[in-house]
């Protein structure tokens, strides 16, 4: 019986047992409305933080290209107006032959062909006088030499001849002296200015005796004018005096001619008469035979026949003083004419010295400057008996040391033109950009070279871009560029490299954050989330350049520094309440 109740008692308990465990397995699976929405509800993101950097940013263009050395340029040998003959080439060197600066090249006829670096091709010899950028670019390689050229400033001058001299003789040439012409030309240029010294004396006597000729002249003349005034004066004082008579005005000549011509008529009148009346006693005398009254009418016609002679030698004497009178006036002018004409000789003749005194001094000038042309001329020349540099012993190319590419010329061939060619130790790249991108793209521009797979890195410089699409190789929607590398310990030829070119940097390094963690404001302005104090604070920023996924941001209202964090976006924690 006791059994019995103690088996009922431990099944009321396991009953009860049962029954308070299905009903907290009944309670635990029962949710209220508001325990299921907040079960399902999204869980809280959390936000995403990275540091404030400093970096320096910049806009790239990326391509690829092919590593080479130096294009092949060719190298000519230019004719020297020193030389009769372009020599004969003696020894060429094999190919991929290194040369530095100083190097002889090659030989010809006994003669070296150095090789130095230049911009400036050689065209012409260098010699003593002469000046120019090749002049300056041989100073430049001589002073690099060692071989001091004195001022480097273009002028080949007595400095840069013994730099010259010392340099050839360094390398075991003898250097390039005075030729057989310009001795010559000097000897003809000392003859020549000899001459000229002794035209300039001569010239210069001949001007002293037109001086003296133009003094002569004029003194002559000035003689000459006063003997001509003098003789019309003289000339004007007679006809004064044949003119004047006291109270008339008449002529005194012509009136004393009347009146001895009145004289003599009246005498033989009276002679006339004296024999009229002599006649008559003879005649009414018959005494008197008829050759007393012949010789009576004899004297009577004598008489009047005188008397007439004496008319007209009165009339003749009267003409005879008018024309005196006439010829004085005459006379006169003639001497007036005279004096004229003597002014005027003695002024062609005064003008005739100075003419000639020009031409003298006109001569002494022409002498003068042609002896000093040749003095000139003669000093060149005497500078330019220094040691000289003819232009077919030099080379100027742009950058060294070369490798020699290819021999053209052959050992006994003209050594002139084109003799070889040969490529620098300048890597360059090949490479093509697209027509979008190559506007951007400017000489000097730097650029990174690299290959990860091949673990190459290495700089370079843009150093050419071409102007026009489908040149040098490359398809015509692209345009060629060539890249100068720097140099760099890694043998490079021949391998295809990435290259990338900063278009637009900060030129150094700035704050930035990555481009997510900018936002806008409501009033349009950009902003950060920054984390001070494990609270999020927005921080007012003024964007700049964005390349590379990052914006250079300056801050406007309060420090925003390097390492500082920021939000760049937020994420979800899992929840492994859902199934």
């Amino acid at each position: 019986m006791a059994i019995k109740r103690v088996y009922v008692l431990y099944i009321v308990l396991a009953t009860a047992a049962g029954g308070a465990f299905g009903a907290w397995l009944a309670g635990s699976r029962i949710e209220s409305p508001a325990e299921v929405a907040a079960r399902t509800a999204a869980p809280t993101p959390s936000p995403i933080l990275v540091p404030v950097e400093k970096r320096v940013l910049s806009s790239d263009i990326v391509t690829r290209g092919t590593v080479r050395f130096g294009l092949p340029q060719p190298i000519s040998i230019a004719p020297s107006s020193l030389k009769t003959n372009a020599g004969l080439v003696a020894t060429l060197p094999a190919r991929n032959t290194q040369f530095e600066e100083g190097d002889v090249l090659l030989s010809a006829s006994g003669r070296p062909v150095f090789i130095l670096q230049g911009q400036v091709p050689a065209y012409r010899d260098l010699v003593p006088g002469s000046s120019g950028d090749d002049v300056r670019q041989l100073e430049q390689a001589l002073e690099r030499l060692g071989f001091n050229p004195g001022p480097v400033d273009g002028t080949y001058d007595q400095h840069t001849s013994a730099a010259a001299a010392k340099w050839y003789k360094s390398k075991g040439w003898e250097p390039f002296g005075p030729t057989r012409d310009q001795l010559a030309n000097i000897r003809t240029l000392e003859r020549e200015w000899g001459d000229a010294m002794r035209a300039k004396v001569a010239a210069q006597t001949a001007a002293a005796t037109g001086m003296q000729g133009v003094t002569a002249a004029r003194a002559t003349a000035e003689q000459n004018n006063i003997a001509a005034a003098l003789e019309s004066a003289a000339r004007v004082d007679d006809r004064r005096r044949l003119m004047e008579v006291q109270g008339t005005g008449e002529s005194l000549s012509v009136e004393n001619e009347r009146a001895k011509a009145e004289h003599a008529d009246t005498a033989a009148a009276a002679d006339i008469a004296a024999q009229i009346a002599d006649r008559a006693l003879i005649v009414l005398d018959p005494r008197q035979p008829e050759t007393a009254r012949m010789v009576a009418d004899a004297k009577l016609e004598l008489a009047r026949v005188a008397r007439r002679k004496t008319k007209l030698e009165g009339k003749l004497a009267v003409q005879a003083a008018e024309r005196e009178i006439m010829l004085a006036a005459e006379r006169i002018k003639l001497a007036d004419a005279a004096m004229r004409a003597v002014r005027l000789e003695g002024q062609r003749s005064v003008q005739a010295a100075l003419d000639a005194q020009r031409l003298a001094e006109f001569d002494v000038k022409i002498a003068t400057q042609r002896a000093d042309q040749l003095a000139v001329e003669l000093d060149q020349a005497r500078r330019k008996l220094g040691v000289q540099v003819p232009a077919d012993e030099i080379i100027f190319i742009r950058s060294l040391p070369v490798r020699v590419e290819e021999v053209t010329a052959a050992v006994g061939g003209t050594a002139t033109g084109s003799v070889m060619s040969v490529t620098d130790n300048q890597l360059a790249i090949d490479s093509a950009l697209p027509l979008d991108a190559a506007p951007l793209v400017k000489p000097g521009m730097r650029v990174a070279i690299d290959e990860q797979a091949l673990g190459i890195k290495a700089s370079g410089v843009v150093e050419t871009v071409a102007n026009t699409p489908g040149t040098r190789g490359v398809d015509g929607f692209h345009i060629y560029f060539e890249v100068r590398v720097d140099r760099t310990p890694i043998q490079l030829q021949g391998f295809s490299v990435r290259l990338t070119i900063a278009i637009e940097s900060t030129k150094g390094a700035v704050v930035a954050v990555p481009v997510s963690a900018l936002s806008l404001a409501a009033d349009g302005t950009s902003r950060v989330q920054v984390e001070k104090n494990n609270q999020l604070e927005y921080a007012t920023v003024q964007p700049g350049l964005s390349a590379g996924g990052y914006v250079e941001v300056t801050p406007v209202d309060r420090e925003l520094v390097p390492g500082q964090l920021v939000v760049v976006g937020y994420k979800n924690p899992e929840n492994r309440d859902l199934k």
